[in-house]
């Protein structure tokens, strides 16, 4: 077999070893919210693949998942986090993420978004779609990567409730049929 019949190898990924990911990660709950690092979330060209003709989470985007969600489980178990935990299932929540990446020019600055809130909702049980304001931010470090995020209570859910500084709808042409919009 010559050279250019051989398949080719892609190059590999480094892999965080698990030292380098509990390294990573921080926890602080202060009140009504909870800030914790990271690491970095695959790239969106990393995360899905296409399964028979359907687009899936990839075997990485996965690994990503679970990992967060045993960081999660490696949080210090106190009265203050179960209460946190609470309170978090009873109120709209805003999402801050910083994203340090080891340059600043390969990835954009929402790639990482939906695979970092799914994988910190799914670990702490919460559904995401309460999450009603998220703030992000890109800066460089070469040295230290990483995705530092903030999970803050907003406004508690309630029937009537509207979501943390959203107006209220009045007037507009939401939720009207088509033929009365004249």
């Amino acid at each position: 077999m010559n050279a250019s019949s051989r398949p080719r190898k892609k190059p590999g990924r480094p892999r965080l070893s698990a030292e380098a990911v509990l390294q990573a990660t921080h926890f602080s709950l202060t009140g009504n919210a909870l800030s914790l690092t990271l690491p970095l979330p695959p790239s969106i060209n990393r995360q899905y693949a296409t399964v028979n003709g359907r687009r899936v989470l990839s075997a990485t985007g996965r690994r990503y998942k679970v990992t967060v969600g045993q960081l999660l489980m490696t949080a210090p178990s106190s009265s203050e986090w179960t209460a946190f935990l609470q309170k978090a299932q009873e109120h709209f929540l805003t999402l801050t993420i910083h994203f340090y990446f080891p340059t600043l020019l390969r990835r954009d600055i929402d790639g990482g978004l939906k695979i970092a809130q799914d994988a910190l909702c799914e670990a702490m049980s919460l559904n995401d779609n309460r999450i009603m304001e998220i703030h992000l931010y890109k800066a460089l470090d070469r040295d230290k990567p990483r995705l530092e995020c903030t999970l803050a209570l907003a406004s508690p859910l309630s029937k009537s409730s509207t979501p943390p500084n959203l107006p209220l709808q009045r007037g507009g042409t939401r939720g009207r049929s088509r033929s009365s919009r004249r």
